[in-house]
């Protein structure tokens, strides 16, 4: 079983210069994620827009493992939270109908991540299992809490929060799937 995740290849020689680097890659990944939310398509018929917000979170994820992967999303989650305007089409807080996803994402991150320090993301058929596990954790929090937010039915919900997204998400796992292996060939590794 590998234990390495991409951004363990990225060098520190001593304990401090891990720790910054860590810090580095944690807070890079949250602004990944802030920036990419913004890259948002209004989905008629649903409060939930398509963003690229979901495809950052998951490569996150798989190139930070589960640790960094956490702590970057939690502070993705708590600085918008807090009111930074980085949640999808500029939004913050927690009364949005979608926040729900962004806690989807935030354990997605964090499960992706420890199915990449086992080798889930070397290969493409590996990596289309790994990135199907973190997309289903993301609806399996988000649908429920969009049906509760807006007093959808879980079929309104279902129909609202997923059905919409599931061509973009595939479209999303093709590019993991081209992208993370290349990672691993291009690192001249494949675990």
């Amino acid at each position: 079983m590998s234990t390495a995740v991409l951004a363990d290849l990225l060098p520190a020689a001593t304990a401090p210069r891990a720790r910054v680097r860590d810090a580095a890659l944690i807070v890079g990944g949250a602004a990944l994620t802030g920036v990419a939310a913004q890259l948002s398509v209004p989905v008629p018929g649903s409060p939930v827009p398509v963003t690229g917000q979901t495809f950052a979170a998951l490569l996150v994820g798989a190139s930070l493992g589960p640790a960094r992967a956490l702590t970057s999303m939690l502070l993705y989650m708590l600085a918008g939270m807090a009111g930074m305007p980085w949640f999808a089409e500029g939004q913050s807080g927690a009364a949005m109908p979608s926040f729900g996803y962004v806690i989807g994402m935030t354990l997605a991150a964090a499960a992706v991540g420890e199915l990449a320090r086992r080798g889930g993301d070397r290969t493409v058929l590996r990596t289309v299992g790994t990135m199907a596990v973190g997309t289903a954790i993301t609806y399996a929090v988000g649908v429920p809490y969009l049906a509760a937010a807006t007093g959808m039915s879980a079929a309104e919900a279902v129909d609202a929060g997923l059905v919409p997204f599931l061509l973009g998400d595939a479209l999303k796992a093709a590019l993991a799937m081209g992208a993370l292996p290349a990672a691993w060939r291009l690192a001249g590794r494949r675990g």
